[in-house]
This record gives C-alpha cells, structure tokens and sequence, in this order.
C-alpha cells in the first residue's frame, strides 16, 4: 500500500498511509466466541500491556463496535476465560467482557519487560522498499518524535515486541520501530531471494469484483506493470518481504501486495459475476481494466462515434481507467463519468515527470475496515449518483423521470436486495431522474437513480473507496492527494498567469500573490491556486468576488469557514473577522489558516486534511476534517 508520485517542476514529496489489515483481531462473526473457534483455555491470570498512558477497551462483546464497559490502565491484572479470533474473555475486577488477546501477558509489564544487560535480544532487519526509510520514535505510537530514519537494510537490535511495535537500538539510538518492516535475514542478501527449491503456498487474488490486483517487476509501487490479476486468480507464493511476496501467476513471476492474496477462492462457495454486469454487450472485446493516458486534448463521447454528444474535452496526459476497446473506440471512466474515446489517441506510458521522486511510508493501527467504520459515524457525504431502487417502485412519466409509488422504499448501492441500504428511504410521490435500468441480483430489474437531495450520505463501501490509498496512487492526478504540501515549487508567476490563471475570474493576474502566499506561510503555490480554483468555481464564486458584512466588502478564496448550511454568510463572517478586504489579503490569510490549522499539525497532505488518520488511529473518532464530501481530496 506504499505509493509515490511527483509532479512537474518541483520536488515532490509524497506521504500514503498504510493501514494493518488486523490491528486488533478481526470480529467474528455473529456476537458470541462460537465453540468452533475457540481455543480453549483454563482460565488464569494474565496483566494489561499497553502504553503508559493508554488504556485497553473492555467491550460487551467481541468487536470494536461494541459497548465499552471499561478501559483497563497497564499492569491491570485479568482473569482470562477463553480466547478467540484475536478475543479474549476476561473478567476484571466486577466487570466481564471482551479484550483484544494481543494486549495480554503472562507476566506484569514493568517488572519484568524492563531492558537490561541480561535480556535476551534478537538482530532484525529493517525492510522497507528501496529509497524508503523507517522511522525511528521517541514512544511506541506514531505521536513519539522522530529520533531517526533507518534505511533498508539497517541492522537493529530488538529488546521486545509491544503490539505492533518493537523497541530497538540502532546505531547509539534506542526507540520503537513498527514491528512488520523488521525481518530476520538482510532483505538484499542473497539469502533472501527465493528460489525453484523454496517451499511454495498456493494462493488466490481477493480484490473486489471488477478490480485488478497489479502484478509488477520489483517489490515496490514503482516496479513496471507486468500483469493485472483478476479476483479469484490462483497463485503461487514463493517468498515474502514486508508487505509484499513474490508470487507466479500463470507463465509470469513477479511481486504483489500480500493483503490482497487469501488462502481459499473468495468465490468458490457463490457464482461468478458475468461479463455482461460489468460491460456492455456492445464492448466485443473486453481487457482487463488498466488505466492509460491521453496523447492529446480527446473528446469524451457519449457512445462510439463522432457523431454522438461530447460529455467532456479530456485535457492531454489525462489518465483514464479503460473497461474494453473495440473497432478503434475505448470504453473508459474518468472522474465519476464514463464515455468512449478514440483509442488512437491513448497511450499505456503516463508522461514522465520532472524532478526527483521522493516516497514517506506512514503505517497506521488501524484497518481500513475499522477507519471506514469510525468515519461513518460522523455522516460523510456524496454527490455520486450510485443508488439503486426496484423498478416496481417507480411509477414512470417518461422514459428518464419517474415517481416512488405504494409507499416508502429504501435505497441500496447496488441493484439488488444483498446490497447495502444507504440509510436513505424514499416516500410515495418523490420526483426521481432513471438514469439507467440494470438487472438486479436476484434477476428483478433495478433503475439507477438520481433525485433531489444533491448531497447524500455516503455508504460504508463509498467511503472505503476512497480511504484506500490503492485506488488512487497509480493515477499521476488523483494521486496528488498523497502530495506533501509544504514544499513550495518556485514557479514563474508570469508562466502562472499565462497558462492557469488566464480567464479565472477575480484570480487572473494574482499569481504573484499566490507565490508570496507559498513563501510567507510554507505552503506549496501549486496546491493554493488549485484550491482556490475549486473553491470559487475558477474566480466566479460570490465569496471571491466579495460579499458585504458589516458594511465592509470582504473576500474569501479558500472557502474558510464556509459550513454546510449557510456558507456564504458564515463564509463572510470569518473573513470578516480576519480582516480579508482586499483579495490578496484572502489569498495570503487563508495560506496561513491552512498551514497554521492543517499542515502545521501534521496533515500536510490532501488526504490527512480530509481524513486525518492520525486522529482517528490514535483516538479512535473523526477530528479536525476539511470537508465532509468523501471526494474532495480526490
């Protein structure tokens, strides 16, 4: 899950998150340790060990969504009763509940776990990709100051193992390591490198269906693309090295993301998935899904052919997810939209950046099923149009609108009953727009919809899109979300205003504003105009182009203080307050809120100011987030 990205004319920085794929043990399922899966246990005494100054849930049941009883401090003794899938029954005190089983041991943290001459220590390795580094702390949470970067390769002495942390010396520095980027031989000897006598696993791709797990040359995001393995591909496992293996897949040998691999076929037990649910019929000859890019400024047609409606003018070295390619015409999807363009004019070679690639790894404990879920909890919203009702709920009035009829209906985000509710209900009489009909799980027809709530709650499975790194590093635009901030890229203002700012409104000629923005407040000039260009709609907004409050004219770029509810006033009011009367005073203001509330704290990139992983890892909660569209960073 590590990526890296550069754009042109500045040293990028790049910064992706990394989430454990099972931090705490997974919950099983239903709310009972089911007899099947427990390991049993006499029950006996184990001691709380966690950090110092964190505590360790206990829960009514076993599941990180479940109520918590109580919050047990280091060193607190529990009688455990059973353990399983990463649970364990505990009583403690008065109070019986459920802990995570890796938090537990056998002897009381502080007596004995304290480093000394005759503890017994291991030599590990640090393996991160090449050019990587791994971070060295001051504590056992990614809170702790950075004492070091150790590169690939480094040899460290290990003292113990905490969670997922290892406390180690390096050099004549001691501190704590993420335990998974530790191995026990140098990734680069020859040791390490498998060969036809290694014992081999069998294994099978488990991507969701329609994607593509990427097959490259080398155990990193920048190794060449040599295949894109389907779900359920079967594999061959020959060796592992940090969060990747190298596998062999049909007559190619290459590496992939080991979280994306399971020991069974994710669909042996249910019938696969057509063609036909994913392509038209009209697409003859289908690939796999890849992405490509642009030669030059390409229409986006609504069908395949020039004599069919332009949706869109795709600027050149555009990247585009390609479904399948016919009779010189590709099916592809960019940005929400999907349409056809002239195959003659893609390219499988994105345009090579200037400037060098620098790539930060920050692992998280968390999963991404447990970041979606504590993001739903603060109601993320969409303006996507995915959401689906039986066709029999809808009485039509022509052949694209239609109203609900016989009742109230849920809304689902996908055509079928198996799919997940949105948490939306539509009532008899609601206006819809029928944007497609599509053939739902259980064989009944399904309209695709769109009605009049602009903005909608997201789903679980929306939101976990675009919290997933993986989804978008590979793309050379939607990967600048992972574009660490605070570097400045010392661009030419009139080059700026000649080719952004040219036509954007209240913003053409400002460039050189922008530029002393970026160099006052450490704020990178590409991202200020970029932000401000979405903001104010490219210079139109009224809050650009100034609002009167308090029998002042003020001005607001970045949309600051602009709340769901009343954005212009409350936008006006901010502004207001920080006496933004001019727009380069908005310009140059707003740079400093952004980097004194954002990147100054750490969210130095667009997706830490949407997200902010580091809270919700740390806190477990949602804080400190720029927007609520799940798609703003995107």
């Amino acid at each position: 899950m590590k990526k890296g990205l550069v754009i042109p004319l500045c040293l990028a920085v790049l910064s992706t998150p990394a989430f454990d794929k099972a931090v705490q043990a997974a919950s099983p399922k239903g709310n009972n340790i089911h007899n099947s899966n427990v390991q049993a246990v006499k029950a006996e005494t184990k001691y709380v060990n966690v950090d110092a100054n964190s505590s360790l849930l206990l829960r009514t049941k076993p599941s990180t969504s479940a109520t918590k009883l109580d919050g047990l401090k280091k060193g607190t003794a529990v009688l455990v009763y059973a353990v399983s899938d990463g649970w364990a029954k505990v009583k403690a005190g008065t109070k019986t509940g459920y802990v995570s089983a890796k938090y537990l041991s056998s002897t009381k943290p502080g007596r004995t776990a304290k480093t000394t001459s005759t503890t017994k220590t291991t030599t590990k390795y640090v393996n991160v990709d090449k050019g990587s580094h791994l971070l060295l702390r001051s504590k056992a949470s990614i809170s702790g100051s950075r004492l070091a970067s150790l590169p690939r390769g480094e040899k460290v002495t290990v003292y113990s193992t905490s969670g997922s942390w290892a406390k180690v010396k390096a050099g004549n520095k001691t501190g704590y390591v993420h335990a998974s980027y530790l191995v026990n031989k140098a990734p680069d000897s020859s040791a390490a490198k498998a060969s036809p006598s290694s014992k081999t696993t069998t294994k099978y791709v488990n991507v969701d269906k329609g994607s593509h797990l990427l097959l490259r040359s080398k155990a990193s995001t920048s190794g060449s693309r040599l295949a894109s393995l389907p779900r359920g591909e079967k594999v061959t496992v020959y060796s592992s090295s940090g969060p990747w293996v190298k596998v062999k897949a049909g007559s190619k040998t290459g590496y992939v993301l080991a979280s994306y691999l399971a020991s069974a076929d994710p669909d042996a037990s249910t019938e696969k998935e057509s063609t036909s649910n994913n392509h038209n019929s009209s697409d003859k000859t289908p690939v796999s899904t890849v992405t490509k890019y642009t030669t030059a400024n390409l229409n986006l047609r609504k069908g395949a052919s020039t004599s069919t409606g332009v949706i869109e003018v795709l600027d050149k070295g555009t990247a585009v997810k390609v479904y399948s390619e016919n009779d010189g015409w590709a099916k592809v999807e960019i940005g929400g939209k999907t349409g056809y363009v002239s195959t003659k004019y893609l390219t499988s070679t994105a345009k090579k950046p200037n400037g060098k690639i620098t790539t930060i790894h920050h692992p998280y404990d968390l999963s991404l099923d447990e970041f979606a879920n504590i993001e739903m909890k603060v109601s993320p919203q969409t303006d996507t149009n995915k959401r689906y009702i039986r066709s029999d709920a809808i009485k039509l009035t022509s052949k694209t609108t239609g109203v609900v009829q016989h009742g109230s209906w849920n809304v689902r985000d996908g055509a079928g009953t198996k799919n997940h509710e949105v948490g939306e209900t539509l009532k008899e009489g609601t206006k819809v727009t029928i944007l497609s009909t599509v053939k739902g799980d259980e064989g009944y027809p399904w309209y695709q919809i769109s009605y009049n709530k602009a903005w909608k709650k997201a789903t679980n499975n929306e939101v976990k899109y675009y919290l997933n790194p993986a989804n978008f590093i590979s793309d050379p635009v939607r990967s600048l979300q992972f574009l660490k901030l605070t570097t400045t890229a010392n661009l030419s203002a009139a080059e700026v205003n000649q080719k952004i700012l040219a036509g954007k409104g209240i913003l053409s000629g400002k460039a050189s504003t922008f530029l002393t923005a970026a160099k006052q407040n450490g704020v990178n000039e590409i991202y200020l105009i970029a932000h401000a260009l979405l903001e104010t709609g490219n210079g139109t907004s009224q809050l650009a182009n100034g609002v009167q409050y308090n029998g002042k004219t003020v001005y607001n770029m970045y949309g600051i203080g602009a709340n769901d509810g009343n954005p212009i006033q409350n936008g006006a009011a901010y502004a207001y307050h920080q006496g933004w009367t001019t727009p380069e005073a908005a310009i140059i203001g707003g740079a400093k809120f952004i980097n004194s509330n954002y990147l100054g704290v750490g969210q130095d990139t667009l997706y830490k100011m949407r997200w902010n992983p580091d809270s919700a890892a740390t806190n477990g909660y949602a804080s400190h987030q720029y927007a609520t569209d799940i798609g703003w960073a995107y």
